[in-house]
């Protein structure tokens, strides 16, 4: 399987484990807005591939790993452009925003705790 993206996180902003212990994760390039660093895991890497991930793909957070359940129509699309996507662990079959990644659920502590600066985000491999 490909590597569709390989990043590493910056920053973390002061609002991201409230949204991880509710399973999301909201991911943005760095550079991104104050308003949205707050809610964000800022990350830099390679740049995405052209080719979208499919489902069943695998994301990997650290060590913690999920599979891609669901796509938003245009999720890869604003991953490709500006660095961003919204990834819900909900196990969810079909993505309610176009934006969105679903993916199996995690534990939520786990989810929080993987997501310190230095952790690598690899979709694919």
């Amino acid at each position: 399987m490909p590597v569709y993206l390989r990043t590493r996180i910056t920053a973390v902003g002061p609002e991201v484990a409230d949204l991880a212990e509710g399973g999301v994760v909201i991911l943005f390039a760095d550079g991104a807005p104050d308003e949205l660093a707050e809610v964000s895991v800022l990350h830099k890497g390679d740049a995405p591939a052209a080719d979208v991930p499919a489902v069943g793909t695998t994301i990997r957070i650290g060590t913690l790993s999920s599979r891609i359940t669901a796509l938003g129509e245009t999720a890869w699309k604003k991953v490709q452009e500006i660095g961003h996507v919204v990834i819900s662990f909900n196990g969810a079959s079909a993505a309610e925003r176009p934006g969105e990644i679903c993916a199996e659920e995690v534990d939520a502590t786990a989810l929080a705790a993987s997501l310190v600066a230095g952790a690598e985000i690899i979709i694919g491999e």
